[in-house]
């Protein structure tokens, strides 16, 4: 299900003009409401929980990638290659994409644990799997009546999936780790695109020294003294 709530975002990510308002109305409908509405048009059932986080859980990484594509698109190593005869698929898969995806990626590791305890909300409520079926809320709603007696049927499923979260943020903190940092000293580079001449603007004439006109000389006039008597 994060898989594929995650390539559904990255692929609406990419469209954010035409998916923009799709996405902002999905980003205002909570899991529990979803499942609500899917319940009632589908039936209450074992997939039920999973059709209505599946159906919101794609908005927020969909935000995610339009903001850092409008923020990749203003850098200047992007314009310089489209300077040099790069076409749009090659700055797409060979810039775009190489500097979107990892943040995305984490992000959807992060939200492992988000999608886990909606999916336990909607099987607490009875929207999910009926018994006998092991599921988290279900465990959570049938042991509740006996939590002073048998206090680990309860502790369970909370500390499963508060383990699920520390596992989710270690594997985000690796992926990132992972990644090659920035050199200092500018942004990225790629290399140039196969099959294409790079552009180099017109060499221009060098500009020659021209020597500076000539101003004639005032003619000299002389000065005669009168004699004196």
């Amino acid at each position: 299900m994060s898989a594929a709530a995650l390539l559904t975002g990255v692929l609406l990510g990419l469209l954010a003009r035409l998916s923009g308002p799709v996405v902002d109305s999905v980003n205002a409908i909570p899991p529990v409401l979803a499942g609500l509405l899917v319940t009632g048009v589908a039936g209450s059932g074992p997939w039920t929980p999973a059709l209505a986080v599946a159906a919101v859980a794609w908005s927020p990484l969909a935000t995610h990638t339009s903001a850092l594509l409008q923020q990749e698109r203003a850098a200047t190593y992007l314009t310089a290659t489209r300077a040099l005869g790069a076409s749009s698929w090659y700055v797409l898969t060979r810039g775009l994409l190489p500097a979107v995806l990892p943040p995305v990626i984490r992000h959807a590791l992060l939200r492992l644990p988000g999608i886990a305890l909606a999916l336990a909300a909607l099987g607490f409520l009875g929207l999910g799997s009926q018994p006998p079926s092991p599921e988290w809320g279900l465990l959570l709603a049938e042991n509740q009546p006996y939590v002073e007696r048998a206090p680990w049927a309860v502790l369970a499923p909370a500390a499963v999936l508060a383990l699920l979260g520390a596992l989710a943020v270690t594997a985000a903190n690796a992926a990132r780790r992972g990644e090659p940092r920035p050199k200092a000293g500018g942004g990225r580079r790629l290399p140039l695109p196969t099959g294409r001449a790079p552009v180099h603007p017109a060499k221009l004439p060098e500009p020659t020294a021209e020597p500076a006109p000539s101003v004639p000389e005032p003619p000299r006039t002389s000065v005669l003294t009168a004699p004196a008597d």
